[in-house]
């Protein structure tokens, strides 16, 4: 690596490497996670760090109506988890600015090499980038202003500890925006009512939702609310449709491409 760059490496990623979605058996569980319900819904297997191309994200004003969206001003310090290729990093920190900070994480090493290179080749002192593992992001505490997942979320084998131990990285007032695709797990998007469902067993709040053709999906944004719950005691989320779901969504919410969703 480069120097100016400094890359965190904090520990080993496990992944699902099959070119299929993954179900998360017990057994393939590590041991970190096992105080933790699993979820009962199969997970993507990683898709490519390139989403799309930068430049059809950029010509939809992609990033620009996520970063209003979350209200991200200058000074902020930020997180992009999943950071990948690095397209929301470089553009959160030439937002946040000279005096702002963006952690860009990720479980992929060579992604992160990659992305370390852009960001000493572009010069940008604000950014720093860190290994995480696939149910622990490894963020310091009462460090973040804003959080981001962008189309990454279902990706994830173990929601309930990694968003459990997100929560004290917050700081106060400080929210988590996640950007995804309403299609199933396995296709690499999640219905946003198991979306809203396991971010509250954990112990967030629906700020806002959102759905906007520039973002190729919704915009959902959550604060902490109450206390944090212990791992045993989180009761695991169904598949939409159960009772056991909490959130639903009106007609009038889920219709159309510019429908907004205030939490109360």
């Amino acid at each position: 690596m480069e120097s100016g760059v400094f890359i965190r490496i904090l520990a080993g990623a496990a992944a699902c490497l099959c070119v299929t979605a993954c179900d998360v058996a017990e057994q393939d569980r590590p041991d970190t996670s096992r105080d933790f319900p699993r979820p009962y819904r199969p997970v993507s297997a990683l898709g490519s760090n390139a989403f799309s191309t930068e430049q059809i994200r950029d010509d939809r004003q992609e990033a620009q109506t996520v970063m209003d969206q979350a209200d991200l001003t200058r000074g902020m310090t930020v997180a992009d988890i999943g950071a990948g290729e690095g397209y929301y990093t470089v553009r959160l920190a030439a937002r946040v600015g000279e005096n702002g900070r963006v952690l860009a994480q990720d479980i992929d090493e060579d992604a992160l090499r990659r992305l370390g290179n852009r960001v000493e080749r572009e010069r940008l002192d604000n950014v720093s980038i860190a290994l995480g593992e696939t149910d622990d992001p490894k963020l310091p505490d009462n460090s973040f202003d804003r959080i981001f997942m962008v189309h990454m979320y279902h990706e994830i084998r173990e929601p309930y500890a990694l968003l459990w131990r997100l929560r004290p990285s917050l700081r106060s007032g400080g929210q988590v925006i996640v950007v995804d695709t309403d299609r199933p797990a396995d296709q690499h998007g999640i219905n946003p009512q198991l979306l809203f469902c396991e971010f509250e067993r954990v112990g967030y709040r629906l700020v806002e939702y959102v759905r906007k053709p520039q973002i190729a999906g919704y915009y959902a944004q959550f604060e902490v609310v109450g206390d944090r719950p212990e791992p045993r005691d989180i009761e695991p989320c169904v598949q939409p449709g159960d009772t056991s779901t909490e959130f639903s969504l009106t007609e009038e919410d889920t219709s159309g491409d510019n429908d907004e969703f205030q939490g109360s």
